[in-house]
């Protein structure tokens, strides 16, 4: 993990310069003097650790951290435990009090390890750029806006100027819409388009038969245009 300390006592570097040394997974980026200092590396590079005391001239740790638009994770290193209450509101990693042994200091440096690998795992299982399924909508039918949730629905059919919407109730819904537009609203990973005239449901599939999903006792045509990129997408 790449980090910075900050710190206006050289002493207090020092300590966490050697510190810092003793662990393998952590990398000093650079020890500075104040919050100006810390300001330009982070602009500079990608950190994902900072070691900050709290009172120093000028700008305190508390009020640079606040600043960031994008915080990396931070841990708090002071002489004074009254700060600590703001300093967890804050979410920082730990807190740190003066004088700080070696122990406390890998348990917080362990915490915020931890925490990184976490977020890395996250990333891998769900890419930055990988669409979020909405998991309601809101559809005009008649004279009110009816709230229907995304999971019950089975499929959705084409009737030239209106789309009807087959849900787990008996009564499917009538609604204005073209169903290019309808499909926008339903993102893209429960829903598919295998026909001009029709979207279905994954979630709602019980079997495909040649050129032809069912869904409980309804048959619906898989357009040649469609099949290809159906098929691929029930194979993954």
């Amino acid at each position: 993990m790449k980090c910075i300390i900050i710190d206006d006592e050289p002493l207090a570097l020092e300590l966490l310069e050697d510190f810092i040394s003793k662990v393998p997974f952590l990398e000093l980026i650079a020890s500075c003097s104040n919050a100006f200092e810390a300001a330009n590396v982070l602009q500079e590079q990608k950190i994902d650790l900072i070691f900050t005391d709290i009172e120093m001239p000028d700008f305190s740790g508390i009020d640079f951290i606040k600043s960031l638009d994008t915080k990396p994770m931070f841990i708090f290193t002071t002489a004074y435990s009254h700060y600590a209450v703001e300093g967890f509101n804050l979410n920082a990693i730990d807190y740190l009090v003066k004088p700080i042994p070696f122990h406390r200091f890998l348990k917080a440096a362990t915490r915020a390890q931890n925490l990184l690998k976490l977020k890395v795992e996250e990333e891998i299982t769900v890419p930055s750029n990988q669409e979020t399924a909405p998991k309601f909508i809101f559809v005009k039918s008649e004279y009110e806006n009816l709230k229907i949730n995304l999971a019950d629905i089975k499929y959705i059919e084409s009737l030239k100027d209106y789309i009807k919407i087959h849900t787990n109730k008996e009564k499917p819904i009538l609604t204005l819409s073209s169903l290019k537009s309808f499909e926008e609203k339903l993102g893209k990973l429960n829903f598919i388009r295998v026909h001009k005239s029709y979207i279905v449901s994954l979630k709602h599939i019980y079997s495909v038969q040649r050129n032809r999903i069912i869904i409980d006792d309804n048959w619906i045509p898989i357009g040649q245009n469609y099949r290809d990129d159906f098929i691929k997408k029930i194979e993954n």
